[in-house]
């Protein structure tokens, strides 16, 4: 059974058949999915779909691209959803300069702010950065507890700074991106990774996989990242689909009884 770690089902990209796909990705063995948001807005529909479906479970967050949105009285709306009981994570939060929406300040201030209250709830975190390698890294070892926990997702840094994060306990989130030939990278990182330190992830539908790459991505294609993570590894692909299981249930459902 696969534990989907990231994905966006509240997308309108999903709308025309979300109902059906979702109940295609229980049949064909996706047994938990974390829907992740990343405004405001999607903060709702993101536990709106947790409420409507047992095997979701919901990140609340704001992405670093949404954070002019943020104020006091917005953030204390978003510490209210973090305490829903289907919430499982602060996310996805972080740093984003390819993009560049937002001024850098004003990301690392509500990315210090949404880091605080994941400490103060207990709940672990789901890390985007892109093009921001150095000041994500060290936003978190600023903010950083033994008790802080999460993933960094879509990880596409070099292996030593994957280690870093490593050190500090982090998961690594890996997704259809390690199945690209020109993904060097990222299949070097995953090659030093502990397989036990891995959470497999669509962000769909967003980054599917090879032989589906530029189409809608969905939880379906997980198998493919997952036997592209097990070639790397020299495992078999079921044992890398049982470990990130494992793994993601100790990140998210700690605690839980689940």
């Amino acid at each position: 059974m696969i534990f989907e770690s990231h994905a966006h089902y509240d997308d309108e990209a999903f709308d025309p058949d979300r109902r059906e796909l979702l109940e295609e990705c229980r049949a064909q063995g996706i047994e938990y999915i974390v829907n992740v948001s990343a405004s405001l807005q999607s903060v709702k529909t993101t536990l709106a779909l947790a409420d409507s479906y047992d095997f979701i479970y919901a990140a609340a967050g704001v992405h670093p691209s949404e954070v002019g949105e943020l104020n006091e009285e917005s953030f204390t709306w978003l510490k209210e959803q973090c305490r829903h009981p289907r919430t499982v994570a602060v996310g996805e939060i972080g740093l984003d300069y390819y993009w560049d929406k937002e001024n850098h300040e004003t990301q690392k201030y509500w990315f210090q702010r949404q880091l605080e209250l994941a400490k103060e709830l207990e709940l672990p975190i789901i890390v985007h950065s892109r093009d921001a390698c150095a000041d994500t890294l060290e936003e978190i070892k600023k903010a950083h507890t033994p008790e802080l926990r999460g993933v960094i997702h879509c990880f596409s840094y070099a292996p030593e700074i994957a280690r870093e994060y490593l050190d500090m306990g982090y998961y690594i989130g890996v997704g259809g991106v390690v199945t690209f030939k020109n993904a060097k990278k990222l299949k070097e990182v995953v090659k030093m990774l502990p397989p036990e330190r891995i959470l497999l992830e669509t962000d769909c539908p967003y980054l599917a996989p090879v032989p589906y790459r530029g189409k809608r991505n969905s939880s379906l294609n997980l198998p493919y990242v997952a036997a592209a993570v097990a070639e790397l590894k020299g495992m078999e692909t079921e044992e890398v689909i049982r470990i990130t299981n494992e793994n993601a249930r100790k990140l998210y459902f700690q605690g839980r009884g689940l």
